[in-house]
């Protein structure tokens, strides 16, 4: 149960960030945190809080339209700028540093867009759930200097989505998503093509009512999480998942019986091998 007057002075401590910083470019996918901080720089800065979003082989093309209505609906200035991501040297072949690569690369690309419009800060929607798991993204922001104001006021996912709630904003309960890079265990080569079936495959889950669901990609098999309150769901239309991604490739489908759970693929990485990727990701030099 959230705290109200904690809350409200979590609120009140972004609102008063947000007015110091003065002008902001908002990393906006569209997800529940980007557009709760949308909506607040938006209502603090006015035209002065601008949203970009980066579509790339990445992210899924109904994410980008459901970015650029929501973005829309909000009155905030908007721009979708497309990325080749593939192109990065070593992303593709799937590193445990890949966000870190993909992160350094494109927040680059928003800090330069920043200051040829004069924004004094690029700000993203991490919040302070994110502290925990292997994010390896977070240290890419870090060294470029990239504000997260609702980790800083210490906004959990849980209180984002009630005050989300509260303006009357759609993605309050929107699922949690992530680029489809992270349906790949670490270290298998994914190409266009395979982030293309496994975006189709969830697209088509989707259909059937399922919230939370991931298809993992393992090769010739699909391992599909979603929460245990919906696998009977699942079962029910076993014959026409089957169907739907035998059609895409797959030989193999599974049911993972723990359900699904955020960053389920960083299990097998060791906390040593993470503090090692950690150090290999971060420059010494800054």
């Amino acid at each position: 149960m959230v705290e109200l007057t904690l809350l409200e002075d979590k609120l009140r401590n972004l609102q008063e960030n947000l007015a110091g910083m003065k002008s902001v470019l908002v990393a906006f996918s569209g997800g529940v945190d980007s557009t709760f901080l949308l909506s607040a720089a938006h209502e603090v800065l006015e035209s002065r809080a601008v949203a970009i979003t980066i579509a790339s082989e990445l992210h899924s093309p109904n994410e980008i339209q459901e970015a650029r209505k929501i973005a829309a609906m909000l009155g905030s200035p908007h721009e979708v700028v497309y990325a080749k991501i593939l192109d990065l040297p070593g992303l593709k072949e799937n590193p445990p540093s890949r966000c870190y690569l993909c992160k350094r690369h494109l927040f680059s690309k928003l800090k330069e867009m920043a200051s040829q419009r004069d924004l004094a800060y690029v700000v993203d929607g991490s919040n302070a759930d994110d502290l925990g798991d292997y994010r390896p993204g977070m240290a890419a922001l870090t060294e470029l200097g990239i504000r997260s104001p609702l980790m800083e006021a210490g906004l959990t996912k849980e209180e984002i989505r009630l005050l989300s709630k509260e303006r009357g904003l759609p993605t309050w309960n929107k699922p949690t998503m992530a680029c489809l890079a992270t349906r790949f265990p670490y270290g298998i080569e994914f190409t266009e093509a395979d982030l293309g079936r496994v975006e189709e495959a969830e697209r088509f889950l989707r259909t059937m009512g399922l919230y939370d669901v991931r298809v993992r990609h393992h090769g010739d098999m699909a391992r599909i999480e979603t929460g245990r309150n919906e696998m009977m769901r699942c079962i029910e239309n076993a014959d026409a998942i089957v169907t739907k991604l035998k059609g895409l490739g797959y030989v193999y489908i599974a049911l993972d019986l723990q359900g699904y759970r955020s960053g389920s693929m960083n299990v097998g990485l060791s906390h040593s091998l993470q503090d090692v990727h950690a150090a290999e990701a971060t420059p010494s030099d800054g």
